[in-house]
């Protein structure tokens, strides 16, 4: 498996778990939840992007 798949399926996993917390701490109200889930959405959503400039420029 290349490094750039390996960038997006795991970023695009993170992105998944991360709506889950982000959605559990809503429904929860409980905001630290929440707010992690949204930090890991984003985390992922940066190592996707990583990954798809990975397979544009060839590394």
């Amino acid at each position: 498996m290349s490094s750039s798949l390996k960038n997006k399926v795991k970023g695009t996993l993170h992105e998944a778990k991360g709506k889950l917390k982000e959605v559990a701490g809503k429904i929860t109200d409980n905001p630290k939840l929440e707010a992690k889930g949204v930090v890991e959405k984003l985390k992922g959503k940066a190592e996707r992007k990583l990954g798809e400039i990975k397979k544009v420029v060839g590394a």
